[in-house]
């Protein structure tokens, strides 16, 4: 019989969201659009410029798979790591293996950590926070999948003590996708040692580590190589490194021998690596184009400062001044449009079908991007909030 073999009721809140906009769209509705995480525009001319000459090349191993290595970019991976970080890492004690994105590496975290064979708890920062790693748990029928508390509260870092007894595996965000909030050495210091005490694997993953604002934004891999027992791992990548680059799909993961040795074991069986013309531009551009990558750093910067004023003039109630990212944060409103507001799905859903805003919503949290030219939209987003007459209870 055909039929879906799918739990009912699977479509994460991005699809919820994308049927809602086509709805609109399809009743003439004009969209001022704050959901998606994707830069605009093109690629750093740096960056494409070196892909060009790549795929020109005549060389035999720029054109064939890749696998866990990179033939075609000798030391892609470990250079591209390096080049995110503050200070050098003990190339005795680590291991790298490039990635072709970070959303495919988050199902296979769970199997290289035998959940398979076994059963597992994953905690990881989903509430409010990027679904995919929630939704990979749910395909793994031997994964309980726990979301950590994230909240205005505790500022969008959860404590070590609220990681479950019996955890296998937990998974971090930082720097955080939606709040923008970033992690320090001090904070990831305590949850590497409570994870080296627990037998605890640890992964982050800091896509959006070179769109930091903050000087004391650490990653990961800096404070872990400290932690002889810890077995942990962290993924960068260059979606959003090099202007737009989500459809590269270029990054790759360092961390501790054995984690990244089962890391390349699951993750051998399951692609062909990456396209190596689109490394070596990437490449290109983070060893010899900082400037460029500083360049819309800083625009996004300063377009956080333009709709942050914008929405708090508005009467909206920003959760947490953002650190990092392309993202804002907000309260979710008891009250607009003359009415009563059950959560944040609810307001989403009134602002896309009466003033065309669309942003994206998480439990009792509301994310506008930047990625648009918000500033360019100002007058139509004033106008649109200011229709809605939100309130606080």
């Amino acid at each position: 019989m055909r039929r879906s073999r799918l739990p009912a009721g699977g479509a994460n809140v991005f699809q919820k969201i994308r049927a809602k906009r086509s709805e609109a769209l399809d009743r003439g509705q004009t969209l001022l659009d704050l959901s998606i995480g994707e830069p605009k525009g093109a690629a750093l001319c740096s960056a494409r410029e070196a892909a060009r000459d790549a795929i020109m090349s005549e060389e035999e191993a720029m054109h064939a798979y890749q696998y866990n290595d990179s033939p075609a970019v000798p030391g892609f991976s470990s250079r591209f790591v390096r080049a995110h970080l503050k200070q050098g890492l003990p190339e005795d004690d680590v291991d790298y293996v490039p990635i072709s994105g970070v959303k495919p590496v988050l199902g296979l975290l769970p199997l290289a950590c035998g959940c398979a064979l076994e059963e597992m708890t994953v905690a990881t920062m989903t509430k409010p926070g990027y679904p995919i790693p929630a939704d990979w748990c749910a395909y793994h029928p031997k994964v309980t999948h726990v979301a950590l508390p994230l909240n205005s509260e505790n500022g969008f870092r959860f404590a070590p003590e609220d990681i479950p007894a019996g955890t296998g595996l937990v998974m971090t965000n930082y720097p955080h996708n939606p709040s923008g909030q970033i992690a320090d050495v001090a904070w990831f210091r305590d949850l590497c040692q409570y994870c080296s005490d627990n037998d605890i694997r640890l992964f982050n993953d800091a896509a959006y580590i070179s769109l930091s604002h903050s000087d004391d934004c650490a990653t990961l891999s800096e404070v872990a190589v400290d932690f002889p027992e810890l077995s942990w791992c962290e993924a960068f990548t260059a979606a959003k490194l090099i202007g737009n680059g989500t459809g590269w799909h270029i990054g790759a993961m360092v961390g501790s021998t054995d984690f990244i040795g089962d890391m390349k074991e699951v993750k051998g069986k399951t692609d062909a690596g990456f396209v190596a013309p689109m490394a070596a531009g990437v490449l290109v551009s983070l060893e010899e184009d900082q400037a460029g990558i500083a360049e819309y750093r800083e625009m996004y910067r300063k377009r956080l400062e333009v709709l942050s004023s914008l929405m708090s003039d508005c009467g909206m109630r920003l959760a947490i001044e953002p650190r990092a990212g392309f993202y804002t944060l907000w309260e979710s409103p008891t009250r607009a449009f003359g009415q009563s507001v059950s959560g944040a799905e609810e307001f989403n859903f009134l602002m896309i079908e009466k003033t065309g805003v669309v942003g994206v919503h998480f439990a009792n949290y509301l994310r506008y991007a930047v990625c648009a030219d918000v500033d360019a939209m100002r007058d139509d987003l004033e106008a649109a909030f200011r229709s809605a007459e939100v309130g606080y209870d």
